[in-house]
């Protein structure tokens, strides 16, 4: 697992790669699945979370348009925590975001698949493959009428 340290100053160094990154840097190591840890460089307490969050953060202040965490939603999360016995939500929200990027991901294949099986890409098939036999029924004949003579 690839180790990032906080320094005092805010500054955040992959160890890995030795070179100071961004939180934009850590979302494309999120994206690519790269698995990291964030980790205070005096104490090695684990931030990861923290850096987490703040990524989120981030993301939500840069493209209002893909707001995913709406005030009410924020809101009622704040109250999650004031319960008495809070709810097993981490665990909820985790499965249900997985089984929404499953969807998502299957979606997109089937969708890719509708589009490469269009009908014009199928009688493209369809030309090549009558093509190709065209072809070599020729060339046989050509083969055939030349062993004759």
């Amino acid at each position: 697992m690839r180790v990032i340290r906080k320094y005092a100053n805010r500054r955040l160094y992959d160890t890995e790669q030795s070179r100071y990154v961004t939180l934009e840097d850590l979302r494309r190591l999120i994206l690519d699945e790269v698995p990291f840890r964030v980790e205070d460089a005096k104490t090695g307490e684990d931030l990861t979370r923290t850096i987490l969050l703040s990524i989120i953060i981030e993301q939500e202040q840069a493209d209002s348009e893909a707001e995913v965490f709406s005030n009410g939603l924020l809101e009622q999360l704040i109250r999650v925590y004031a319960m008495s016995q809070p709810l097993p939500l981490a665990r909820y929200l985790e499965q249900g975001t997985r089984l929404m990027l499953e969807q998502q991901q299957r979606m997109q294949d089937q969708w890719q698949q509708a589009m490469q099986h269009s009908p014009m890409e199928l009688m493209r098939e369809l030309a090549e493959e009558n093509m190709r036999f065209w072809q070599q029924t020729i060339n046989q004949r050509s083969r055939k009428d030349d062993d004759e003579d």
